[in-house]
C-alpha cells in the first residue's frame, strides 16, 4: 500500500520530466531562431528580405528532409554515413538517365527510389541482423553508393530536365515548391512518429532495445525500417536538388551529412536513441540555414561554413547536456524506496 501511494507521487512527476523534456526542445530551437532573426535585422538586413529567403528556403528544406531521415536513424541508437552517397545516387539518377528528356523523368524518379530502398534495406540488414557497428556498415554502404554514382555518372555533372526545375525549383503561392515537399516530409514523420501504436513501439525499441525485446516487440524490424525510411528522405532529398540546381555534381550530397547531425542535435533528439522531434529539427534546419546566411552577408568565407556547423552541432550539445530536470528528480527521490531514481529528459 505504502510503495502504491510512493508510485502514485512518482509517476507525475516523471510525466512532467518528460513534457519539460519536449517543451525543452521546442522552446530552445525557437528562441535560438528568434534571436538569430533579431541578430539578422539588426547587423545583416540584407539576409532577412524576402529575395534573400525565397533563394535560401529551398536549401533549408533540403536540410530538414535530410534531418528528418537522420533523425529517424539517430533515434534507434545509430547514425546514417551514407546520406551523402544516398543522395548524391538520387541525383545523378535523376540528372543523367533523363539526358533532359521529360519523359523519362518518372522512370528516372522509380529508379533512384528502388536504390534508396535497396540502400535502406542493406544498412539495416548490416546493423540490426549481423549487429554491425552503425557508423562502420553506414560508410561501407556509403562507398558503395558512390560505386553507383561513378557508373551512371562518371563524376560529370548533367544538366537537369525542364520539368524537374519546375517542380523542384518553381514557385506556389510565393513559396518555393520546395518547401511545400518539406512540411509533407514533416506531417509524415510526425503522424506516423507520434499518432500511430507502430511508432510509438519504434521509440520505445531505440529508447531501450533490450527491454523491447523482453515484452515482445521486434527489435530488428523496427531498426531496419528506420535505414529504409531515412533513405527514401535522402532521395527525396536528391531528386529536390537536382531540381534547384540547374547541374547539380555528382557529391552533392557531401555538404550535408553535418548539417543533417546537427539539426537533429539542435532540434533536442538524444543521441542515445528515443524520442525524436520532428518539428524541433525542421525549425532547426531553418536555424541552420538562416545561420550559414547571415555568416557570408557578414563577411564570413564560404569555406568557414564547415566550422560554423560544427560550432552549432557543439551548442545542442552543450545545451541539451544540461540536466533541467534536476529540481524533478531532487523531489521524487524521498518518496522512492529503492529501485532506479533516474528521470531522463
Amino acid at each position: 500500500m505504502n510503495q502504491a501511494v510512493n508510485m502514485a507521487t512518482v509517476l507525475p512527476s516523471v510525466r512532467n520530466a518528460v513534457l519539460l523534456a519536449r517543451a525543452r526542445s521546442f522552446m530552445t530551437v525557437v528562441v535560438s531562431t528568434a534571436a538569430l532573426i533579431l541578430a539578422c535585422l539588426l547587423f545583416a538586413p540584407s539576409s532577412v528580405t524576402w529575395g534573400a529567403l525565397s533563394g535560401s528556403l529551398p536549401f533549408a528544406a533540403i536540410i530538414a528532409i535530410v534531418g528528418l531521415g537522420q533523425l529517424l536513424v539517430v533515434q534507434q541508437g545509430g547514425f546514417d554515413l551514407s546520406l551523402a552517397g544516398g543522395v548524391s545516387l538520387a541525383v545523378v539518377i535523376s540528372t543523367h538517365y533523363p539526358q533532359g528528356d521529360n519523359a523519362l523523368l518518372p522512370t528516372a524518379v522509380v529508379m533512384a527510389i528502388a536504390c534508396a530502398i535497396l540502400a535502406g534495406l542493406t544498412n539495416g540488414i548490416l546493423v540490426s541482423l549481423f549487429r554491425l557497428n552503425a557508423i562502420v556498415a553506414t560508410i561501407g554502404v556509403n562507398a558503395l553508393l558512390y560505386a553507383a554514382v561513378f557508373a551512371v555518372s562518371g563524376g560529370v555533372p548533367k544538366t537537369t530536365t525542364t520539368l524537374l526545375a519546375e517542380i523542384a525549383g518553381g514557385q506556389t503561392a510565393g513559396l518555393p515548391n520546395a518547401v511545400y515537399f518539406a512540411l509533407a516530409a514533416l506531417l509524415v514523420v510526425s503522424f506516423v512518429s507520434k499518432k500511430t501504436v507502430a511508432e510509438r513501439r519504434f521509440e520505445a525499441v531505440g529508447a531501450n532495445p533490450s527491454a523491447a525485446r523482453l515484452v515482445g516487440l521486434r527489435v530488428q524490424l523496427h531498426q531496419l525500417l528506420a535505414y529504409v525510411y531515412a533513405q527514401l528522405l535522402y532521395c527525396m532529398a536528391g531528386v529536390l536538388v537536382a531540381g534547384i540546381t540547374r547541374e547539380p555534381t555528382a557529391f552533392q550530397g557531401d555538404s550535408l551529412l553535418l548539417p543533417s547531425v546537427a539539426v537533429v542535435v539542435l532540434g533536442g533528439t538524444s543521441l542515445l536513441g528515443g524520442r525524436g522531434f520532428p518539428i524541433s529539427t525542421v525549425i532547426a534546419a531553418f536555424f541552420l540555414n538562416q545561420l550559414s546566411q547571415f555568416a557570408l552577408t557578414v563577411g564570413v568565407p564560404y569555406s568557414a561554413q564547415t566550422i560554423i556547423q560544427a560550432l552549432a552541432l557543439g551548442f545542442g550539445i552543450g545545451v541539451y547536456s544540461i540536466r533541467w530536470t534536476t529540481r524533478v528528480i531532487k523531489h521524487t527521490k524521498p518518496t522512492l524506496e529503492g529501485g532506479n531514481n533516474e528521470v531522463l529528459g
